[in-house]
């Protein structure tokens, strides 16, 4: 599954003090959409010897998002490697198709809990990947 969508309703507490998405609740979201993907893949994401772990992320903030709203984050697997696969994401407003909020990179690996190292994707998970 290269391309995964998440629409998530905003809640008034995500908002800063200056009325748009405070700016961590991207990440929020970001993570959110990641553990969503990850789930529709069963893939684990605890008390597991093996699985996948956010290595890097970054976000780039385009235009506030304002209370009420539906956040539409839509992540594209951009690029497998032996241990790693990178993301891009946007983030959208429901309401607003088309327009981007935001625009996220980022690198997830497999990882090998018990060495505390990165190892390489099971060719089964690969399979899903594609």
């Amino acid at each position: 599954m290269k391309t995964f969508t998440l629409h998530h309703p905003l809640r008034w507490g995500d908002l800063d003090v200056m009325g748009h998405l405070n700016n961590t609740l991207y990440f929020r979201l970001l993570e959110e959409t990641r553990i969503q993907w990850f789930a529709a893949l069963a893939l684990p994401t605890h008390n597991a010897s093996h699985g996948p772990i956010l290595a890097r992320i970054d976000c780039d903030f385009v235009k506030p998002m304002l209370y009420p709203n539906t956040a539409v984050i839509v992540q594209n697997v951009t690029q497998i490697g032996n241990c790693s696969l990178h993301h891009s994401c946007t983030i959208e407003a429901l309401a607003e198709p088309g327009v981007v909020y935001a625009r996220s990179t980022s690198v997830v690996v497999w990882m090998d809990y018990a060495a505390g190292k990165s190892a390489p994707w099971p060719q089964s998970v690969r399979d899903l990947l594609v």
